[in-house]
């Protein structure tokens, strides 16, 4: 590949030979795929079901989240035209949490746009260039749906107590309403509340006493302390206990007062 990019002409048994173990390799892993799915045809399960263990058996859980990721935040693009949200429904809360990260995130795709612009000026070679040219429209593309899927799928107070809260595509966890049903009580009034802190840590951080931190924009402004542990997957798919979740609101009093309220 860097010698065509690069314009040189490869000899033809090379390039034969190149073309035969790509091929031998892709024969090689329709084979795995279809005997793994012939066994759990065989132990009874349903085409789809068969053909989604198999699928699961041979590609890794981390491949998997991050696929179905940029899948689901290209279609948080069609949404985000429409002004359509994700998984609200009628008397539910919607509450944004963009609003920290929304200049940064218009900055890296004008960055990126000057870069895909610089590169086409400076890149000689047009093989490389038509490369380039992809991978950077991919890029601002990627970027831009990332903050549609932020957009379109905000945190969700449901009209039962529930509590859904989110990041894009890549977070979802939802609270049930017997885990914060006692917020509503006198007595544990603070177990939700406005508390705004500048934690230190990737997206998704969890602390030893199992503290769960959902940071955007190097904050959060919401503190929920849980009524037992709660159960939660990872972005590319860990599974982990909280017993606290601190994550960020644009309207965190809104976000309390209403979680506050009796279902």
């Amino acid at each position: 590949m860097v010698c065509a990019a690069a314009g040189l002409r490869l000899p033809a048994p090379a390039l034969a030979a190149a073309e035969a173990v790509v091929l031998g390799v892709l024969l090689l892993e329709a084979w795995v795929l279809y005997a793994l799915y012939a066994a759990a045809r065989a132990a009874g399960e349903e085409p789809r079901a068969a053909l989604r263990t198999a699928v699961r058996a041979v590609v890794p859980v981390q491949v998997r989240r991050l696929l179905r990721h940029e899948l689901r935040a290209g279609a948080s693009l069609g949404r985000w035209v429409l002004r359509r949200k994700h998984g609200v429904r009628p008397g539910d809360l919607a509450a944004g949490y963009t609003g920290p990260q929304t200049a940064m995130m218009y900055g890296m795709v004008f960055v990126s746009v000057i870069e895909t612009f610089a590169l086409a000026l400076l890149i000689p070679w047009p093989a490389v260039h038509r490369v380039v040219l992809v991978l950077d429209v991919y890029g601002v593309v990627l970027l831009l749906a990332l903050h549609a899927a932020c957009v379109t799928r905000p945190h969700v107070v449901g009209a039962d107590g529930s509590l859904r809260i989110r990041y894009g595509a890549l977070f979802d966890l939802a609270v049930p309403p017997d885990a914060v049903a006692s917020v509503a009580s006198v007595a544990s009034v603070a177990s939700v509340r406005v508390d705004r802190r500048y934690p230190e840590g990737r997206l998704v951080t969890l602390s030893e006493d199992g503290v769960l931190d959902l940071i955007v924009g190097s904050q959060t402004t919401v503190t929920l302390e849980l009524n037992r542990p709660l159960t939660f997957t990872r972005p590319l798919g860990a599974r982990a206990t909280a017993r606290t979740i601190r994550f960020h609101a644009d309207d965190p009093r809104t976000l309390v007062t209403t979680l506050r309220r009796p279902a």
